[in-house]
């Protein structure tokens, strides 16, 4: 049995982060809603209970009753989970005379306390919150203050309980890792035995009990989550896995092509589909981004649909759905950001049962997995790619020849990022057609061509992101050769707009 620790999701922002902090001390951990505690689970060894946009006394704010897991489970809460507990508890929450923001300093901390064994005077740490616990429960202790926060960090005296007003998930926290293992591994006694070695051997075993000798299909992207998990599905069934491979006709310049033999190598049953021509049709005059958006999700499933029909007595549909997907397909807040990524849709339309192995996975995670099963770098360390591809980096209107020459000015900038040794240091990287033309001058003649922008950013799981700080030289190698190279560009921009509050992609 996999023992694991529950994330209970109050609605914060970063509460991915903290599963991704838990996941890398090799302990597997879930995200559930704040609500939705799986009680009758007897592989949970500790809970951790994340932050949120309310304050506790607000009337909106997400209540849960955790009477059943004090004194049963250890407790850790950050920032509102920390300011619930000791608010439901008789303590006092008030807003903070401004809002805390940024780093500090923590002191004064309590070292004979396990949840801050190891972790020193002066500790860097991240504060985010507008509310501040100014009195404890009785029986609950202050383990560590900083200069603006007296209650930076507590404890229930008699059980394993604890808060801390800080975000130790945050990479600017420095002591936040330690405090994490301290807390699942020392307090939990958690194992640490969550591995992608150990992932591969319980999931095709899975596999192979799940879908014995039933036909699957599967939709290929060329992007790393759904290429690991058609490697890892042909480990568990081998031939009974039909991949389906769609050239929509925005996709990277000949990436059709090299995609297919990329696929060819690593043995996989592939058919690949060009139906180009029909989204361009469909697409033709559309300029806003999120009937691009629906049109191209649309057409792919219809094109899927038609292919899959071909193969004779398919049962199941599989998937590349990770976590971070999951997780945003049971928003608290319901807010819609995106409408393509491919939780849902397929399954309801075609009548098969779903498979998904890896949905318990981050990002991160699934790159560790490809590496384990013997995938090629290249493919393992793809920068993300969005569904629709270029035609949400293409701004108005999509056309052949607005595709031609973004794919040619993509080439270029991202053949550069491989060559000067670039490219494993971003994100995400890629160009913009932008919708406007601007006056230059080549050779003797005037001319009034479009305009690109290359857009490259840093980032560790794009919940946030930094515009990359390419070398000068590069930057201008780059923008002379394409404005040289591509038949209808004559300027070139470089976006410098982080994430927040700009998105990494412009639509």
């Amino acid at each position: 049995m996999q023992e694991k620790i529950i994330i209970l999701d109050f609605g914060s922002q970063t509460t991915q982060l903290i599963g991704r902090r838990v996941r890398e001390l090799n302990m597997y951990c879930e995200i559930v809603p704040y609500n939705k505690f799986p009680k009758d689970d007897p592989s949970v060894i500790g809970v951790i209970l994340s932050g949120s946009p309310f304050s506790v006394y607000d009337e909106k704010a997400f209540k849960t009753d955790l009477s059943e897991i004090r004194g049963r489970l250890p407790l850790l809460g950050i920032c509102y989970g920390a300011q619930y507990m000791s608010y439901t508890n008789g303590g006092t929450v008030e807003p903070a005379g401004s809002r805390e923001y940024g780093r500090a300093k923590l002191e004064k901390i309590d070292h004979t306390d396990p949840l801050m064994a190891g972790i020193a005077d002066g500790s860097q740490v991240w504060m985010s919150h507008g509310d501040t616990i100014t009195s404890l429960p009785e029986g609950f202790n202050v383990i560590a203050s900083t200069d603006k926060v007296r209650i930076a960090a507590y404890r229930a005296a008699d059980e394993k309980l604890w808060g801390v007003q800080f975000h130790p998930e945050v990479f600017h926290s420095e002591c936040g890792t330690q405090l994490l293992r301290n807390f699942v591994v020392d307090i939990c006694g958690g194992k640490q035995d969550w591995s992608a070695a150990s992932f591969i051997e319980t999931t095709v075993a899975q596999l192979k009990q799940q879908l014995g000798d039933d036909k699957v299909v599967l939709g290929l992207s060329g992007g790393v989550d759904s290429s690991v998990a058609a490697v890892l599905l042909n480990k568990a069934i081998g031939r009974n896995l039909t991949c389906i491979f769609v050239d929509h006709g925005m996709l990277r310049k000949n990436e059709f092509r090299d995609v297919l033999r990329d696929y060819e190598c690593l043995g996989l049953n592939v058919i690949g589909v060009d139906a180009s021509a029909e989204f361009f049709k469909e697409l033709e005059g559309v300029t806003d981004p999120e009937r691009k958006r629906k049109i191209i999700g649309k057409g792919f499933i219809d094109v899927f649909d038609r292919e899959a029909h071909k193969i004779h007595d398919v049962k199941w549909l599989a998937q590349g759905t990770i976590y971070p997907d999951c997780i945003e397909s049971l928003s608290i807040t319901g807010m819609v950001i995106k409408s393509h990524h491919n939780v849902g849709g397929l399954p309801e339309k075609m009548n098969l049962k779903l498979c998904e192995p890896l949905r318990l996975l981050f990002k991160d995670e699934v790159r560790a997995v490809g590496r384990e099963l013997g995938m090629p770098e290249h493919l393992i360390k793809r920068h993300p790619f969005p569904g629709p591809g270029l035609a949400v980096r293409i701004l108005g209107d999509i056309t052949p020849e607005k595709v031609r020459i973004l794919q040619d000015a993509d080439d270029i900038f991202i053949s550069g990022l491989r060559e000067w040794g670039l490219y494993d240091k971003v994100w995400q990287a890629g160009v913009i057609l932008l919708p406007v033309q601007s006056v230059g001058v080549m050779g003797d003649e005037r001319t009034y061509e479009r305009a690109v922008a290359l857009r490259a950013v840093t980032s560790t799981d794009a919940m946030t992101a930094d515009w990359a700080h390419l070398p000068y030289e590069f930057l201008a190698k780059v923008s002379n050769d394409i404005i040289n190279r591509v038949r209808g560009v004559n300027r070139v921009c470089y976006d410098i707009s982080s994430k927040p509050p700009s998105t990494i992609e412009w639509e």
